[in-house]
């Protein structure tokens, strides 16, 4: 049987890419390390790492269970948390992973709501886009994710979705090109500024549908940057309401895109019934007045 605590030193090399490292992150000396490494080894039957000049490297072994290692230690913690939880919402803890401007805006309301209903439980906030949210859901690193999705087809195996928003998406421009009207065609020949891998596909099938490939000339997912760009007249672009109520730049214009929807998600792993205090979260995020804004 793998013992869980040489597990965590070989995904902690694997996390931070060094014995160093990973002997600081999990405050063991070095001589530990290398000596859980070698257990490891011994239990496996395989090498999992090699030398690399003066550092190491996982072999594909050593990457296999590395892997694996994350997600059985993330449902270690996960059932920790969820043991917790049963004892009663007085105490326990509920982790939850959203993307920027949702942290900026709904999450904290919704997290203050949690602890006036509940004080003694214990909320974490990461912020991570909807990939890496659901890959910490996989591994039980976060009890929720708070994502987003253009489309409500195709959901993730074991993933369950509540919907929390519908958000309109805006054309962003200088304000003095001010627009009464959402035309992207009329910035066909524009200099475009692209967000996150999502949103740049949402950008480019908007803009084919209005009949023509827009010139990407600057690509960031900092929201406040993209508005600061526009003011400057660098060119325009698109963000979701959430982005614009989080941090709204005086010097952009923005006109709401017929059609143009962005669906926020509370997403959770596993069969229902949900531990008590994670869906007291769900809860909190889905009160009515929790996610509005106005951007």
């Amino acid at each position: 049987m793998l013992d869980v605590s040489r597990l965590r030193v070989l995904v902690a090399i694997a996390r931070t890419g060094s014995v160093t490292a990973a002997a600081k992150e999990l405050h063991y000396s070095q001589p530990s390390v290398s000596h859980h490494l070698a257990r490891l080894e011994a239990e496996t039957g395989a090498q999992l790492v090699r030398r690399a000049g003066r550092g190491i490297r996982l072999t594909e072994a050593g990457r296999t269970l590395a892997e694996r290692g994350a997600e059985i230690l993330g449902r270690l913690d996960a059932a920790e948390a969820e043991l917790s939880a049963h004892v009663g919402l007085s105490q326990g803890r509920v982790r939850l992973a959203a993307f920027p401007s949702a942290l900026g805006t709904f999450v904290p309301r919704a997290a203050a709501l949690l602890a006036a209903r509940h004080p003694g439980l214990q909320v974490s906030l990461s912020e991570a886009e909807p990939p890496e949210a659901v890959r910490m859901l996989r591994a039980g690193y976060v009890d929720v994710a708070v994502i987003f999705r253009y489309d409500l087809e195709g959901e993730d195996d074991g993933i369950t979705t509540r919907r929390l928003l519908d958000e309109p998406s805006y054309l962003v421009t200088a304000s003095e090109a001010l627009e009464t009207s959402p035309d992207l065609a009329a910035f066909s020949d524009a200099e475009w500024i692209a967000g996150c891998d999502r949103c740049r596909l949402h950008l480019l099938d908007m803009c084919s549908r209005a009949g023509f490939d827009p010139k990407i000339s600057f690509t960031t997912d900092d929201f406040v940057a993209v508005q600061a760009m526009v003011a400057a007249g660098l060119g325009v672009t698109t963000l979701p309401g959430l982005a614009l109520a989080a941090a709204r730049n005086p010097s952009v214009h923005s006109v709401v895109l017929p059609g143009s929807t962005r669906y926020v998600l509370a997403a959770t792993y596993g069969a229902p019934p949900e531990p008590p205090a994670t869906s007291a979260l769900l809860d909190a995020l889905a009160t009515p007045g929790t996610a509005m804004g106005d951007p």
